[in-house]
């Protein structure tokens, strides 16, 4: 099993099973995995407020609860993964 210690040693794959192949001989260093952890400065935070319909709340914390998430975190790791998508673009 081959350790992958930079991320550039991941090559693009043309489909799934090439790249379960590929996973299959190898293995991400854990510390590679931590650098991937986006930790974000709490300094930098900023408060704001939004406003949701009282339904839309009680399914997203409905949402938070089953993952065992607390729902701010949660629409945070959304809002996240959203911009990602959109970066992407």
């Amino acid at each position: 099993m081959h350790t992958i210690t930079s991320w550039s040693e991941i090559p693009e794959f043309e489909d799934d099973e090439q790249e379960s192949a590929f996973w299959n001989e190898h293995q991400l260093d854990g510390r590679l995995m931590n650098t991937a952890i986006h930790k974000p400065d709490v300094r930098e935070s900023t408060t704001i407020t939004l406003r949701f319909d009282p339904r839309m709340l009680a399914r997203i914390k409905r949402i938070a609860r089953a993952r065992f998430l607390n729902y701010q975190s949660m629409i945070k790791q959304w809002l996240s993964e959203r911009l990602e998508e959109e970066q992407k673009r």
